[in-house]
């Protein structure tokens, strides 16, 4: 796991992996510490009870981290992080309502004091840039040891980003990418929020009754957000927006 307070911006000089454990003065280290919160209050956010039940156990491990509320889906981590106010929310991608990459962006947006977390399977170059333009403060895979999730965990409660190895090693590729002008494109960009959201609904098999009612706007908008995605997709059938949802990983 590395530890960090940012991607490499211009001529910024590029954070050596650990820096902040081995390399930083006694008292740089001590202004860091200072930021972390007594108690760091968590919310845990997986579709899979299973899941969820595992973290609270690894969590528990260090006294003090307490798990102030758990959900399995994307709309109501939203809801839940406004209402608790966690330090850190520990959230999966593939969630049923909203995805986490779009619950992230509601989070960081609405409830100011919470970071985020992404603890994920999804390893790809998209979802991550995805991640952290919707403003996580660190990306750790699922495969990562246990200590690691509770190190990272400790680390963004007090400001500083944490990522798996391998995903750090895709960020720097990528930054180095864009450099050259070979930044990737992501057409899901294209894509207002309420169009995400509509085209979620879609790729979980919903009809536009269900999925206004569950937006709380009519039948018709749904259907001219459906019209507009495959207008700005190129796609031209139900089908076509599924797969194109599951490559981006929106649902699974």
């Amino acid at each position: 796991m590395i530890e960090g307070g940012g991607l490499p911006e211009g001529k910024r000089r590029q954070a050596e992996p650990g820096r902040l454990r081995r390399g930083g003065s006694r008292r740089s280290m001590t202004a860091v510490a200072r930021l972390e919160p007594a108690r760091v209050r968590v919310l845990l956010v997986d579709a899979q009870t299973v899941v969820r039940q595992g973290l609270r156990r690894i969590l528990a491990t260090d006294d003090r981290i307490e798990i102030v509320g758990e959900t399995g889906d994307g709309r109501s981590a939203v809801e839940m992080a406004e209402q608790l106010q966690p330090d850190v929310v520990v959230m999966d991608i593939t969630l049923p309502e909203l995805n986490g990459i779009d619950a992230t962006r509601w989070i960081v947006e609405r409830a100011k004091r919470a970071k985020v977390l992404i603890l994920t399977t999804v390893a790809d170059d998209m979802a991550v840039r995805r991640g952290l333009k919707a403003g996580a403060s660190g990306y750790l895979l699922k495969a990562s040891e246990d200590m690691d999730l509770v190190k990272a965990v400790r680390a963004v409660a007090r400001g500083a980003s944490s990522f798996s190895p391998a995903v750090s090693q895709m960020l720097l590729r990528g930054y180095l990418g864009s450099q050259s002008g070979r930044a990737v494109e992501d057409d899901l960009a294209l894509l207002t929020e309420r169009e995400r959201e509509v085209l979620q609904h879609i790729a979980e098999g919903k009809v536009n009754k269900e999925i206004a009612a569950a937006l709380s706007i009519s039948a018709n908008t749904v259907e001219t957000h459906r019209k507009r995605i495959m207008e700005k997709l190129d796609l031209h059938n139900t089908a076509g927006l599924v797969r194109f949802a599951m490559r981006k990983r929106i649902v699974t």
